[in-house]
């Protein structure tokens, strides 16, 4: 399946993801050379969740960062559009829904953050995306996007474009149970705004105090942004 078909349906989005839902944590660690738990953990102090408060992740898939976020004992509901990344994740003993990003099955102003980790590009309209996040969470709330991004060296940004990511794909064989779905992730990767234009789009759709912090050279970036009290 071809990106474009993909990009088309978002209904082969999720089933690609339930494709690889069996062994996804373990591809996305072998494939971000163990840096996926230093990104989850710099995106869990950016939300500064507390004991009490509701939180959404996003994009949950079998719920590892949600997980990371309950540690601080706020209530933490883990939220996928596959059924398969959520079945992978039960044994995990969180709160698990089925949910569309862009049309949440929760009522407004539900929780005091929202988190989304390697999840917006996947989605078939961003911005209704950024404003459906703003609708669920009260004002004051936290928005914590965690997404590839471009690395601010040039240097480094060559390397990333014409090496590392065209050796996804042969690493995904050996871990991964759909390795041609990696293919897919790769070129969103490519294809994703940089950290200023993302910053833009998040301030279009409502939100305020938009910033970002670059991870791993600008190849991961962290944006962080607040509801404002009169949305």
């Amino acid at each position: 399946m071809s990106r474009a078909d993909l990009d088309r349906d978002p209904r082969a989005v999720a089933a690609m993801f339930d494709d690889v839902a069996r062994r996804y944590d373990l591809a996305n660690t072998v494939l971000s050379l163990g840096l996926d738990r230093y990104w989850r953990e710099v995106t869990r102090r950016a939300l500064s969740p507390t004991s009490g408060e509701r939180i959404l992740d996003l994009a949950a898939g079998t719920g590892v960062s949600t997980a990371e976020f309950a540690r601080s004992g706020a209530k933490c509901v883990a939220a996928d559009f596959s059924f398969g990344m959520l079945s992978a994740g039960y044994g995990r003993g969180l709160p698990m829904v089925a949910a569309d990003a862009l049309s949440l099955p929760f009522a407004d102003e539900t929780f005091d953050g929202v988190a989304m980790l390697f999840g917006l590009r996947n989605l078939a309209d961003t911005a209704a995306g950024l404003r459906e996040m703003a609708r669920v969470v009260r004002p004051g709330g936290r928005l914590v996007i965690c997404e590839f991004s471009t690395p601010t060296r040039q240097a480094l940004r060559a390397v990333y474009r014409n090496l590392a990511l065209r050796a996804v794909p042969p690493v995904a064989r050996a871990v991964s149970s759909n390795p041609d779905a990696y293919v897919y992730l790769a070129e969103s990767i490519l294809a994703w705004p940089d950290q200023p234009k993302l910053a833009a789009e998040i301030g279009r759709a409502g939100w305020s105090e938009v910033a970002w912090r670059d991870l791993t050279g600008g190849i991961v970036a962290v944006h962080r942004a607040v509801k404002p009290h009169d949305s």
